[in-house]
């Protein structure tokens, strides 16, 4: 009997065993993991620390070409900033933010909404195809530049907003979201006499504020990083947003003279064009920390049941 009862009696301890990953980690291994996590943060945050601190940089210390400077100046910022092209770029890309995003979450989220009444909006199914087909195929630069100029758009700011006016995605992200909503709300809302745009407004929205913030977000940095269209669309320099003027100073390394203030002695080139995407970066940077909480509910919408 014992010597039947001992293999038995190991394969249950052998049951009981926890695996491997779910033992706790050695001293060495933490240790290790702790260096490598340090190392990808230094590595991922030095580039920042150092444009911030190269758009300081005394003369010297960017001429030099220190790895950080220790002597610090604002003259490139007073220089740029005095000058009015990043001053009037940067109000042309607030104003393209701001008004795109509002107008791309009315049209997306009632968009959105219609394609979830699938019995009461006509088509919606069809609709709905139609638009997940601009996620596979797109017309090109030509025929939408084709397209612009016949609807008058050209070297307009309408051109830089409503050719993205919906995005497919974010469309999908929102209707799944609202799909998901209890039902049994909705009916005893229409049963209280509510209407489609009372149920939407009053209980719809307000029960959709992670999601909505999340695709806000979204919107507003692709409306504040979009070059490319304005690249296109804009012909009057003075109507360039920040990005383009980002990506003509900066990346394609035309002459920086025309930034700068007259009869101030320029900084190098170097000190403003860190100066400039430095500036063009705190705006997002500002407003990511208030839609951060929304965002982490919106990543994790439908991941916990119950």
């Amino acid at each position: 009997m014992s010597t039947l009862a001992s293999p038995r009696k190991r394969s249950m301890r052998r049951g009981s065993a926890r695996p491997a990953w779910s033992e706790a980690p050695s001293a060495g291994i933490q240790i290790g993991k702790v260096i490598v996590i340090v190392m990808i943060a230094i590595v991922m945050l030095y580039p920042f620390i150092y444009v911030i601190l190269m758009s300081f940089a005394s003369n010297h210390d960017a001429a030099s070409g220190a790895f950080f400077p220790t002597s610090f100046s604002i003259q490139a910022y007073k220089s740029i900033l005095e000058g009015g092209v990043i001053t009037r770029s940067l109000l042309v890309s607030a104003g393209i933010t701001i008004v795109g995003t509002v107008l791309s979450m009315v049209f997306t989220t009632t968009l959105a909404y219609g394609l979830t009444r699938t019995r009461e909006v006509p088509f919606a199914r069809t609709i709905l195809i139609l638009v997940l087909c601009t996620m596979l195929f797109g017309a090109g630069i030509i025929p939408n530049y084709l397209l612009v100029r016949s609807l008058g758009m050209l070297n307009t700011y309408w051109a830089l907003i409503v050719p993205g006016l919906i995005s497919a995605f974010n469309m999908v992200v929102v209707r799944n979201f609202f799909m998901g909503l209890p039902q049994e709300l909705i009916e005893s809302a229409k049963l209280d006499g509510a209407n489609e745009f009372e149920i939407f407004w009053k209980i719809v929205l307000p029960l959709s504020k992670s999601v909505l913030a999340v695709v806000a977000l979204f919107y507003a940095v692709g409306y504040w990083n979009s070059f490319f269209t304005a690249l296109i669309y804009l012909n009057d320099t003075s109507m360039w947003p920040v990005q383009l003027v980002l990506n003509q100073y900066v990346v394609q390394g035309t002459t920086l003279t025309t930034l700068q203030a007259p009869n101030v002695p320029p900084p190098p080139s170097e000190t403003i064009q860190k100066a400039v995407i430095v500036l063009s970066t705190i705006p997002i940077l500002i407003a990511y920390p208030f839609a951060q909480k929304h965002f982490t509910q919106g990543v994790l919408t439908g991941a916990i049941k119950g």
